[in-house]
């Protein structure tokens, strides 16, 4: 299965890490014990080159959104500043194009206010940062809004909380796609406790 995980300016750097560490981490131990590699990892942005995220790190893509294909899962992280992402109508334009590539769309955190603009969130449940949650539902309507959860599973798009929730949608995925044991495996690899 072919994960995106979308780059852009000033993004959340856990957000992007932690999904990409799971999967990769569950690759390997898939590897490991004699089996395929369930999961290939691309990350994605707007030129496909890099990026600097929240602080001040650089993060080099993999792929640009013109060319980088078909997606299972298109993993979208968030951002401190949402204001300067929502205001950028190509960028808004890119998180659409690539999910309608993608089987599966998630969101990290504040990713969530970028599916919402798009329209993916529409008549389902979801959530994001406990914080954000209140602007979020303002801005797309309070049905769906669900608080205190890690992660929202809505079938075709799953939402999670903030930051490290990223980790624990991630798992859930590895459960989702490739079984339970693996995922369970992967926690424990990454000494990581999951929280369901």
């Amino acid at each position: 299965m072919r994960i995106g995980i979308l780059l852009f300016e000033g993004v959340d750097l856990l957000d992007v890490g932690g999904p990409y560490e799971v999967f990769l981490t569950a690759s390997r131990l898939a590897v490991r014990a004699g089996n395929d590699a369930p999961f290939e990892v691309v990350t994605i942005a707007a030129t496909g080159h890099s990026v600097t995220s929240y602080g001040g790190m650089g993060l080099v893509a993999s792929s640009d959104v013109a060319t980088a294909g078909a997606l299972d899962v298109l993993v979208v992280p968030g951002t401190i500043d949402l204001d300067a992402r929502l205001a950028d109508a190509a960028f808004l334009a890119d998180v659409g194009a690539l999910a309608a590539h993608a089987e599966l769309v998630t969101s990290v955190c504040t990713g969530a206010f970028f599916l919402g603009a798009v329209g993916l969130l529409k008549g389902q449940p979801w959530t994001t940062h406990w914080e954000d949650i209140d602007l979020l539902a303002s801005r797309i309507g309070t049905t769906g809004a669900t608080r205190g959860a890690r992660w929202v599973d809505a079938g075709s798009v799953v939402t999670s909380g903030g930051l490290s929730c990223g980790l624990d949608m991630a798992l859930h995925l590895v459960e989702r796609l490739a079984g339970r044991a693996l995922a369970e495996a992967t926690a424990r690899q990454i000494d990581y406790h999951w929280r369901e």
